[in-house]
């Protein structure tokens, strides 16, 4: 390991100084490079579409910090935060507990993508119509400091979706 690395890698381990995204940037920086995790698939809800056998075993970052992975790409048109979409989707949080399905209620559901939590909207713009995305949204992203008692979302909770694009619309 090259000394830069190696004092840079000392320094951090002081986690007041710097955050691990922050690490995993500057390593790379200084040609270290850092492995991707293959995350398991998510259990599909009754009455989902398949996961195409393409789909990504890693989640890619976006720039605000969303995690996604395109299970399958879709045929259709990607929408744009000012367009209505038609979803079934099912959202959990880190622990694994299920906090809302429109799979559950069987019926999908119709929103306007600029009147969601900040995740959706940059999320589902990224999958075409007829496609499955699973999104990991950080609590900044989602309901923020305030959570969403009534779903018993805590304050900053990461939430996690799974959520198929049946429709775009104008």
């Amino acid at each position: 390991m090259n000394s830069f690395r190696s004092s840079l890698i000392s320094s951090l381990r002081r986690p007041r100084i710097m955050g691990v995204a922050l690490l995993g940037g500057l390593l790379m920086a200084a040609g270290g490079g850092m492995a991707e995790e293959t995350v398991p698939f998510p259990k599909l809800p009754e009455g989902a579409g398949e996961i195409s056998s393409k789909a990504a075993k890693t989640f890619t970052t976006t720039e605000s910090g969303l995690k996604y992975r395109i299970l399958r790409p879709g045929t259709g048109v990607k929408p744009t935060a000012q367009q209505k979409v038609v979803a079934n989707y099912q959202g959990w949080l880190f622990n694994g507990r299920l906090f809302d399905s429109s799979y559950a209620r069987g019926m999908p559901t119709t929103f306007g993508l600029n009147q969601v939590v900040k995740g959706w909207t940059e999320g589902l713009q990224l999958v075409g119509k007829g496609g499955m995305i699973e999104l990991e949204i950080p609590g900044y992203l989602g309901y923020g400091l305030q959570g969403q008692s009534g779903s018993g979302i805590p304050p900053n909770a990461t939430l996690h979706f799974l959520v198929e694009l049946i429709d775009v619309m104008d």
